[in-house]
Parts: C-alpha cells; structure tokens; sequence
C-alpha cells in the first residue's frame, strides 16, 4: 500500500515548519523533490536543507524529478493546466512504482499550504493513493505578520484571488478587501490610481524578504520596479499583496 503525505512547509523559513509536519517528514520511505530549472534551483535547495535538518531516518530516499513545464502559448489556461497534472501526476505514478515497489509513505513537501493555490492535491487525486495533509504557513499569513496588519477589516470579509481573475474580472463586488496571490504581471496596474492602499511582500519569511506598502498610486510603480530588479538578481520570485479599498 501506498500513501501519501502532502507536507505544507511554509515561505521558505525552516522555522516555519510545524512539529507535525518535521514528524511526517521523518516518518517517509521516499521524499520527492521537483525541480523547475536551474533558474529556479533555489527553491529545491530550501526542500533539501529542512530534510538535512530534521531527517533522523535511516535509509531515506531522496528522489529530485524535472517537472513537467506548462504549455503557457496555449490559450486554453485551465486545458493546458489539466493536461500538465496528467503529466505531473504520470512522473509521480513512474517515480513512486520505481522507487517504492512493495508500498510505503511517499511525501512531498508543498511550498505554502497544499490546500491554498497549490496543485498538488488536484494532482495526488488522479492516483490511486491513501493522501495525508499537512498544513503549513501561508504567504498570506507570512504577509500580514510582516507588515503586522489584520487580513480583514473590523467585522469585515477579505477575499483571496488571482492576479488573472483580477487582470480579467476586475474587483469583485461587496469586498473592500482583497488578496491577490500568482500575480506575475502586477495586475494592480488595471485598479483606480485612488483611494486603494496595498501591502505587498516577496520571498517573505526568507532572509532576502522585500516589504512595501502605501497608497496604490505612490506604491505600486516601487513595488514594479522593485519586483522586475529582484527576479532579475534571483532568477525568481514569490510574492503576494493585500488591498484595501476605502
């Protein structure tokens, strides 16, 4: 029998991880690890040092895999993404039968939460597997702690979004204020310049941590520029913003 454990580990910050999840860590017959390039090897890195931490266990397997890349020319965004987690799911199929023949725990550690704009759990769905969550920290929750705000207003709702549903569908109605996460076009710049103040953060929890925040109009050309300069130097970047419409 196979399981498997979808580990939550936070923003990158090792101290980040719950003793729950260092237990299942500890607890797994084979971790995966994607890779995305070398442009992005930093982010393997991280997974690989919190194991080297807190693994106890012997022998571990670790197991590294090229994910599969993303059809991003298709204009058909939600056929293209199902298709990429048939094939993400397929490398996991082939990893796990080579690796874990007689069964065992396979566990992946999920950059965030697993059940917050991650994929993963869509992905274990098409496997026939006994799946396992364990929560992690969000960027959200990283986001508000450094900036040591409040998600919602007082007796308020905050709503969580993507920078495609706010490129596209614009505000949505009835909330004063919105989360906007997988933005990698500063879909802001589609807002009145006015009377929305935003809070943004990259590679928050992480030592190269990045905070602004301020009225739109005065912020948002920083954050663009401050955002483009940091991707160049790192290859990569992870960031999220809050919005608070007077």
């Amino acid at each position: 029998m196979i399981t498997l454990t979808l580990i939550g580990i936070g923003t990158g910050n090792p101290d980040h991880l719950t003793l729950q999840a260092i237990t299942a860590m500890q607890q797994a017959d084979l971790v995966l690890i994607p890779l995305k390039g070398d442009d992005k090897a930093d982010l393997a890195g991280i997974r690989r040092a919190m194991l080297d931490r807190h693994l106890t266990k012997a022998p571990m397997r670790v197991v590294e895999f090229d994910l599969p890349r993303r059809d991003t020319a298709n204009p058909d965004y939600l056929g293209a993404v199902d298709r990429w987690h048939d094939a993400i799911a397929d490398v996991w199929r082939d990893r796990i039968n080579t690796h874990l023949p007689d069964g065992g725990n396979v566990a992946l550690l999920v950059w965030g939460d697993p059940s917050l704009y991650d994929s993963s759990l869509r992905i274990a769905a098409r496997l026939d597997l006994d799946v396992t969550v364990i929560p992690g920290i969000t960027a959200i929750q990283a986001l508000c702690a450094a900036h040591a705000i409040p998600l919602n207003g007082l007796g308020a709702a905050a709503q969580i979004t993507t920078g495609r549903n706010l490129r596209d569908h614009g505000w949505p109605d009835g909330v004063d204020r919105l989360v906007v996460m997988l933005d990698g076009t500063c879909a802001f710049q589609t807002l009145p310049a006015t009377g929305i103040d935003i809070w943004w953060g990259a590679f928050l929890g992480m030592p190269q941590q990045i905070l602004d925040h301020g009225p739109l109009a005065e912020a948002g050309p920083r954050i663009i520029a401050t955002r483009q300069s940091a991707r160049t130097a790192h290859g990569w970047i992870m960031d999220c913003y809050l919005l608070n419409r007077s």
